[in-house]
């Protein structure tokens, strides 16, 4: 064999271990960025389950209630309009990706809270009502309930952090943006809550 011959292949060699690292690469790369994708949308499941819950408890919060405080209907037709829009949006894990539909979910479950807040303040007139067996069931429940919302959507934001440093990583970026990864938004405190509240007595 001559000597060209086998720095040729050689050559050829060298460039095969290359050109397979890198394939190695990309594809290891690749295959983190879908898992770390399917994460949140597990997550996210998660964080739909929990609304969900509430969503299904909220009409008999309201007829519970509603038996007492007959003269509230302010309060019940909010209640009732933020459920409708709560129910109206429809978020899939591809939607997620979009930040101005998650801002105007988000927004819609905070109005919901908002108005389910009123509608317990209502209760707190209504001594009879604060000592029924159902509704003091479903407060709870309802409680039970917000707080599983927050622990799910603390896990969102856990999972969504860790995608989004792992996305926004040279040389990571250049996978994530050939194949489409984004970064995802997180879930944000209500506008306002940084504040604390006027307690007057």
């Amino acid at each position: 064999m001559s000597k060209t011959l086998i720095a040729i292949l050689g050559t050829l060699g060298v460039l095969l271990v290359v050109a397979l690292l890198i394939i190695g690469w990309v594809s290891s790369t690749y295959n983190k960025l879908v898992q770390l994708d399917e994460q949140i949308n597990q997550a996210w499941a998660q964080v739909e389950n929990q609304y969900q819950r509430r969503y299904d408890l909220i009409p008999n919060l309201v007829e519970t209630v509603k038996g007492y405080a007959k003269h509230e209907r302010e309060v019940f037709t909010q209640v009732t309009e933020a459920r409708a829009k709560v129910g109206q949006l429809n978020i899939n894990p591809e939607v997620l990706k979009d930040p101005q539909a998650f801002a105007r979910f988000q927004q819609a479950q905070d109005a919901l809270s908002s108005a389910l807040s009123r509608l317990l303040a209502v209760a707190e007139n209504y001594p009879q009502l604060k000592a029924n067996e159902n509704f003091l069931q479903l407060q709870a429940q309802l409680e039970g309930t917000e707080n599983r919302i927050s622990v799910e959507r603390r896990r969102y934001n856990e999972i969504v952090q860790q995608y989004n440093i792992y996305v926004r990583r040279f040389p990571t970026n250049i996978i994530a943006g050939m194949f489409g990864f984004r970064e995802r938004p997180y879930f944000r405190a209500i506008e306002g809550a940084q504040q604390a509240p006027k307690v007057q007595f």
